[in-house]
């Protein structure tokens, strides 16, 4: 086969041990915080009819689904992200959920996008949402768990950029720019995360904005002052744990999906520049258009692979270990059997081990895979150990090896000795 064509599509990736290991303590995180606070979990579909997804992201956005017909001539399309799905879940099962509902969702969701750093076609979405109440508290709320997340991981530096789209809505209005030209003109404000202001001031100018409209719009941002729910909103972050000198009013920011009608943030850690790690708003329209049911929502999406690469930077994640705590060797063919009923004990009381699966292999193969592997216990049991019902227990981090009794071997493995 071409080696060609053994690498991954561009913009979709594979992941070996050592990175999927990585993911999945990140994953694990998400879980314990989400649940902490409260939140279900939630699975929806890979592929959705496109009708389900189009026209509800924006032009842009809408550009970036992979869409193709089926075998049946059904025009369906790759989940863009979690929250169009969910709401239809909603307008399915609504009577069958609690309200205000919680949920989260950690799912994969694709982009047919040019692929850069921290940005892939095919990448994991982190969801968190409250459904069934316009109350500020929800935001809030929300806002609480980003906070208690990041501290989880150990994040010590991050802000939390916070807006009203009624905001942004009154800065285009002051600053005259015609109906037809707002959401361009906020698509474009949200990226100045990204990029400057002159680069940004360029792009407008090339969006049929004026030079005038480009000085009023700048000026309105610079005058602008949070509105009522929004101070609601900061008020009872403070209330909720979050220090409020991480709460950052930021006017300019925009959220560029067309469904955000109130309340919008992003969570920024200090130090790491590919942008935001997480973003959403309020987006209470967003159900009643899909399927005629008036749900009011907010959430937001976590950037699952720029927080891993921003743990990375850190050095926040574990290093690299894994999950096996204990090989059981076999000295050959004869003692498989006993090789076998000391790993079925140890599994028993919950210990993670294996047994090397080639009898014919000599102990120094089997030493040097529990070296690579990172395994922690080594176990050997030759003709001696047999008769003495003991085994030679070698821990590997130390190099340190002693015959154990074989009813000691769970307490000394455990320490509980």
């Amino acid at each position: 086969m071409d080696k060609q064509l053994l690498q991954p599509v561009k913009g979709f990736r594979d992941f070996l041990p050592e990175e999927a290991r990585k993911r999945q303590y990140l994953k694990n995180k998400f879980v314990e915080v989400f649940e902490l606070y409260g939140f279900e979990p939630l699975e929806t579909p890979a592929v959705e009819y496109q009708e389900v997804l189009l026209g509800k992201y924006g032009d842009e956005a809408d550009k970036l689904i992979f869409k193709f017909e089926d075998e049946g001539g059904r025009k369906v399309a790759l989940r863009y992200d979690q929250t169009v799905p969910t709401s239809r879940i909603l307008a399915m099962y609504q009577q069958n959920l609690p309200m205000p509902w919680r949920r989260y969702q950690i799912q994969n969701a694709w982009r047919a996008e040019k692929p850069q750093a921290g940005r892939y076609r095919e990448f994991i979405q982190c969801d968190i949402d409250i459904f069934g109440t316009v109350s500020p508290l929800s935001d809030a709320e929300l806002l609480s768990v980003g906070n208690g997340l990041l501290k989880n991981l150990g994040f010590k530096e991050f802000q939390i950029l916070i807006n009203d789209r009624e905001i942004l809505f009154n800065i285009m209005n002051g600053a005259k720019i015609r109906q037809e030209l707002q959401l361009p003109a906020i698509q474009t404000l949200d990226k100045l995360d990204k990029k400057s202001r002159e680069e940004i001031e360029e792009e407008l100018l090339q969006k049929e904005f004026s030079v005038e409209d480009v000085h009023n719009l700048f000026n309105q941002i610079d005058r602008a002052k949070p509105t009522e729910t929004l101070t609601k909103v900061i008020k009872y972050c403070e209330n909720l744990g979050v220090d409020q000198a991480s709460v950052i009013f930021t006017p300019r920011l925009a959220r560029g999906l067309d469904y955000y009608n109130s309340t919008i943030y992003e969570f920024v850690i200090e130090g790491y520049k590919a942008g935001s790690v997480a973003g959403g708003g309020r987006y209470d329209n967003l159900i009643q258009k899909l399927c005629g049911v008036n749900i009011p929502a907010t959430g937001y999406s976590w950037g699952f692979d720029r927080l891993l690469e921003a743990m990375d930077q850190y050095k926040l994640l574990p290093i690299n270990k894994t999950d096996t705590n204990v090989l059981v060797t076999v000295f050959n063919s004869d003692f498989v059997e006993k090789s076998a009923l000391v790993v079925a004990n140890l599994r028993e009381n919950g210990v993670s081990t294996e047994i090397f699966p080639d009898e014919t292999s000599k102990l120094d193969k089997q030493l040097k895979y529990a070296d690579k592997k990172n395994i922690k216990w080594l176990i050997v049991i030759g003709p001696e150990e047999v008769e003495k019902s003991t085994v030679i227990l070698k821990n590997l981090e130390t190099g340190q090896q002693e015959d154990m009794k074989l009813e000691n071997l769970i307490n000394k493995i455990t320490n509980k000795d």
